[in-house]
């Protein structure tokens, strides 16, 4: 990969006039382009450019702690507790079905186009007409910055592609990804909820229970964000000393959440979610079956709890992916709830995350290293529906 910036001058940068159907036509008919426009040319408060250089993220020193600290924490643990046999792992591993291993790697990617046509049916309803080749791409090149840099800034990168790349205000476009989080998180937590008692049938274990019930509670909690955002959110704001550019911010960011998951589009979104955490499910599950361990009977619903329980952990921005802290969590629950042993729960948390994290930093380089968008040389508005 190059030195070059991930987000190129983030002041200046506007889609060509000419770029694939003219993303600039088609934006100045809208009565609020040139809102959008004022904000897509505004800097950070302190009037510098913000450095996202990728290269230049990976050598900072907190960037290099948080990628090897938890993996030398997680190899010193492994190896030192009881039950664990790491040389037998090679072996395990290099028995598994090469055939259903590569159908879990493309169960894998398949979600990838189900994540851009959700996304992009998110931003057409905010009011620009982004294609799915586009918002795939956008969010392919995210899961690399998830992958290799802390706190979840593939988020916070994704929303930039599009400010670089369109006249999409980057606050309604962050209203954009935070809406499509909260869908995944109501997702995970039914499908969840739904797993866990198809998969122990025989009664909930205790510490099942208590992950149930935070769950529940935390759906609830967010339900309760959304409401008192739709009704109370700026009376809140502007009962409070905050600058008028927090509130100008606030309104764009409030209309990207609600204008983007109208009525007419939430059965859709609330299918695609759905299909989208099935192939998360199905790639665990078909790992399972490549190892062939036959002391291994976790199903299709115990796929689902354990994979879905990973992407919460994942969650956690305190290392890139969740490395360390999703290896040690789902080992936990193969053995701890599901009675694997300790060897062939690492061997599939193992072969997982080389699916899940390793195949991303590789195929994501290479995607990284060729794409035009992080050049901002604008998206293809005329492959876009209206």
């Amino acid at each position: 990969m190059t030195d070059e910036p991930l987000a190129a001058d983030m002041g200046t940068t506007v889609p060509p006039a000419n770029a694939a159907g003219g993303a600039g036509n088609a934006e100045a008919a809208r009565p609020d382009a040139g809102r959008q426009d004022a904000d897509a040319g505004r800097q950070d408060p302190d009037g510098r450019q913000p450095d996202l250089s990728l290269v230049h993220r990976l050598r900072q020193p907190r960037t290099i702690i948080s990628l090897l600290l938890p993996i030398a924490l997680l190899g010193l643990f492994l190896n030192n507790l009881p039950g664990f046999k790491l040389e037998e792992l090679p072996a395990k591993i290099g028995a598994a079905n090469p055939w259903l291993l590569l159908a879990a790697f493309g169960v894998f990617y398949l979600g990838f186009p189900l994540r851009g046509l959700r996304w992009a049916i998110l931003v057409r309803q905010s009011g620009f007409p982004l294609s799915v080749r586009d918002s795939t791409e956008m969010i392919f090149l995210s899961w690399l910055i998830n992958c290799l840099v802390p706190a979840k800034l593939g988020d916070v990168y994704r929303a930039w592609l599009l400010k670089i790349n369109s006249t999409v205000s980057l606050s309604r476009t962050f209203g954009t990804v935070f809406i499509e989080r909260i869908l995944d998180l109501f997702a995970i937590v039914t499908l969840g909820i739904a797993a866990g008692f198809v998969s122990f049938r025989s009664g909930l274990p205790a510490d099942v229970q208590i992950v149930f019930a935070v769950g529940v509670g935390f759906v609830i909690l967010l339900a309760a964000g959304l409401l008192t955002m739709r009704n109370f959110g700026r009376r809140i704001l502007t009962r409070l000393p905050l600058p008028h550019r927090v509130l100008e911010f606030y309104d764009r960011f409030e209309e990207g959440v609600f204008a983007s998951i109208g009525l007419r589009a939430l059965p859709k979104l609330i299918v695609l979610t759905g299909l989208i955490w099935a192939t998360e499910a199905m790639r665990l599950y078909l790992v399972v079956q490549a190892l062939g361990l036959p002391a291994v009977h976790l199903g299709i619903s115990g796929a689902f709890f354990v994979a879905l329980s990973a992407s919460l952990l994942t969650a956690v921005p305190l290392t890139p992916a969740g490395i360390g802290i999703v290896e040690g969590g789902v080992v936990g629950l193969l053995t701890i709830i599901y009675g694997l042993s300790p060897n062939d729960a690492l061997a599939i948390t193992l072969v997982d995350r080389a699916i899940s994290v390793l195949s991303i930093i590789v195929l994501g380089s290479i995607a990284y290293a060729i794409s035009p968008k992080r050049r901002g040389l604008g998206v293809n508005t005329a492959a876009a529906p209206g």
